[in-house]
């Protein structure tokens, strides 16, 4: 017997937290600029999946309507941008940054390209930094003491009620 695979996410804050039941479709990238504007990024990348396996386990995102056909769901708590939408179908799109396991979807298409930053092409020829810097301001020390975001994984709670529960 097998079990199908499910998928959890949510936002930076843990206020809304959601699965997928099953393999997400069509991992790509958007360079629209509607895209650009709704994720504060030159892209947004994101995959599809049936109504019928998606489910919200915590909380409720608020929705903005981009345009007449398209609605976007983000953390009204946090502002992070977690959903697509067209109005009325019976698919919605998770923003791959916002899995638990943003890596388990890797794109397969680029999409929107018109409008898509002109030195895009050139991102990986920049120098590489690696997060943990001690010229960071306070240092890494202070921001792992002080981080509110929520693990990659579900929780029972979140906030925790206590900082044991914290991980």
């Amino acid at each position: 017997m097998t079990t199908t695979p499910s998928f959890s996410g949510g936002c930076q804050c843990g206020a809304v937290r959601y699965r997928v039941d099953g393999a997400l479709s069509y991992p790509h990238i958007c360079h629209c600029r509607m895209c650009q504007k709704a994720s504060g990024n030159y892209f947004m990348a994101l995959a599809g999946a049936d109504h019928a396996r998606f489910t919200i386990t915590r909380g409720a995102p608020g929705w903005f309507r981009s345009s007449d056909q398209v609605r976007r769901g983000f953390c009204a708590a946090c502002g992070t941008p977690l959903f697509f939408e067209t109005v009325g179908d019976d698919h919605i799109a998770v923003a791959l940054g916002s899995l638990d396991d943003p890596s388990a979807f890797p794109p397969v298409s680029q999409d929107g390209v018109e409008g898509r930053a002109p030195f895009f092409h050139a991102l990986f020829d920049l120098r590489e930094m690696p997060t943990d810097r001690s010229d960071l301001s306070g240092g890494n020390d202070a921001i792992a003491e002080s981080n509110r975001q929520h693990p990659d994984h579900d929780t029972e709670q979140w906030p925790p009620e206590n900082e044991a529960d914290a991980g």
